[in-house]
C-alpha cells in the first residue's frame, strides 16, 4: 500500500460504526455480574452465510477494542479461511464499542460515566442469550478472537466448556497481567486529565486528551522493529508525525467515555474470576475441553508472546503457533498482507482437522 488513501481504509476498518448489515438484538433488563441492570440492553451483529440443519457450522466473531462487527472481514470470504458456503458466522460488538448498549449510546440515567460496569462474562452471556434466542444455536463450532476478542474466545471455553468446539485466542490473553493494567491505566489518564474531559461529562470531546491517548497507542500498537525501518510507509504515511495523526484520527472517531469503558473491562479480565475458580485462572484455563489454536504475535507489546506461552502451558488441547510478524499486536487483525494470509491458512487448516 503506497497511498494516504490505503491509511484511512484501514482506520476505517477499525471504527465502529452502522450499517445496511447491522443487527440489533433487545436483551430487555440484562442482568449484569456487577449486581447492577442494564435497562432495555441491546448487541449489535451481523451474520454471513446460512445455519445448516444440524447447527454445527457456527463461528462466532466477538469485536475486539477499537472495532467492530468489520473487524474480521479479512477472514471471510471465498477464498478465505471462514467461507460462508460452509459457516454461518456471526460477528457480534461488545458492550461500550459504541453499537450494542453503550455509555453514548444508552439514554439517562445510565449515560455517559453512570453506564453500569461491564465484564468480559457479561458480554458472553448475551451472546449467548443471542445465538439461542435467534437462531436456536447452543454449541458453535468455533469462537475466533482477536485483543478484547481473545479474551472473550478464552471466557466462552471456561463459561461453556460443551458448548464450543474450537477457540481461536489471536494476539490476547485469558487473564489481564499487571504490566498490561497498567499500561491500560497510563492510557486512560491521558484522557481523564484533560480539563476538558470534566469527569466524564464533557460537552465537547477532550481532544488534547484523546491526542495523548493517539501517541500512547502509536508507540504501543506495532514493535520497535517496525519503527526502525519506518514501516509506516507501507500504510502510505511519509513521518511519524504522520504516524501520530493516523491515531488521533482514531481516537476522535470514538466517543471517550466508550473507550474508557472498555478499557476497564480489559484491564479486568481474568477467566478465573468465572464462578467456581475463586480468581485461580491457571485451573480456569486447564478446564477448557475445546482444541485451541493459539496464535501471539511475536512482538506484540501488548500481549508479550511469553506471557501467551505461559497460558498456553495450562490447555489440556492447545496448540500454539506464534505469528512472525514486526507488526506487533496489530499483526493479529491482519493489517498486513503477509499477516492476513499466515491467519487465514492457519485458522484454515485448523477449522478443517478434527479434535483428537
Amino acid at each position: 500500500m503506497t497511498s494516504i488513501v490505503a491509511a484511512l481504509v484501514l482506520l476505517v476498518s477499525m471504527v465502529a460504526y452502522s450499517d445496511d448489515d447491522q443487527k440489533i438484538y433487545s436483551l430487555g433488563e440484562f442482568s449484569l455480574e456487577s449486581g447492577q441492570i442494564l435497562s432495555d440492553a441491546k448487541l449489535s451483529y451481523t451474520t454471513h452465510g446460512q445455519l445448516n440443519e444440524d447447527g454445527t457450522n457456527v463461528i462466532l466473531l466477538p469485536s475486539f477494542y477499537l472495532g467492530d462487527h468489520h473487524g474480521y472481514d479479512f477472514l471471510i470470504g471465498t477464498d478465505k479461511a471462514l467461507k460462508p458456503s460452509e459457516y454461518f458466522i456471526v460477528a457480534v460488538d461488545m458492550f461500550q464499542n459504541g453499537l450494542s448498549s453503550s455509555p453514548s449510546n444508552t439514554p439517562p440515567p445510565a449515560d455517559g460515566i453512570n453506564f453500569p460496569s461491564i465484564a468480559i462474562r457479561d458480554n458472553i452471556k448475551a451472546q449467548k442469550r443471542l445465538l439461542e434466542d435467534e437462531f436456536g444455536v447452543t454449541e458453535l463450532k468455533a469462537v475466533i478472537g482477536f485483543s478484547m476478542g481473545a479474551q472473550q474466545a478464552f471466557q466462552w471455553g471456561v463459561s461453556y466448556p460443551d458448548g464450543v468446539e474450537k477457540l481461536v485466542p489471536i494476539c490476547g490473553s485469558a487473564v489481564e497481567h499487571p504490566h498490561g493494567i497498567a499500561r491500560l491505566e497510563g492510557f486512560k489518564l491521558a484522557i481523564t486529565t484533560d480539563q476538558d474531559y470534566q469527569n466524564g461529562s464533557y460537552d465537547r470531546p477532550p481532544l488534547a486528551g484523546l491526542r495523548s491517548a493517539a501517541v500512547h497507542w502509536a508507540a504501543w500498537g506495532t514493535s520497535q522493529e517496525w519503527f526502525r525501518r519506518e514501516a509506516w510507509q507501507e500504510l502510505g504515511l511519509k513521518s511519524l508525525d504522520e504516524v501520530y495523526e493516523f491515531y488521533y484520527a482514531l481516537m476522535t472517531s470514538w466517543d471517550a467515555n466508550n473507550l474508557l469503558a472498555l478499557a476497564t473491562t480489559w484491564q479486568n479480565n481474568n477467566v478465573g474470576d468465572t464462578p467456581g475458580f475463586n480468581g485461580n485462572y491457571q485451573a480456569a484455563l486447564s478446564s477448557i475441553l475445546a482444541d485451541v489454536l493459539y496464535i501471539p504475535c511475536e512482538t506484540d507489546m501488548y500481549f508479550h508472546i511469553d506471557a501467551m506461552a505461559h497460558e498456553a502451558e495450562l490447555l489440556t488441547n492447545g496448540q500454539f503457533v506464534p505469528l512472525p510478524s514486526d507488526w506487533g499486536h496489530l499483526a493479529g487483525g491482519g493489517f498486513a498482507p503477509e499477516d492476513a494470509a499466515f491467519l487465514n491458512t492457519a485458522i484454515n487448516n485448523f477449522l478443517t482437522t478434527p479434535n483428537d
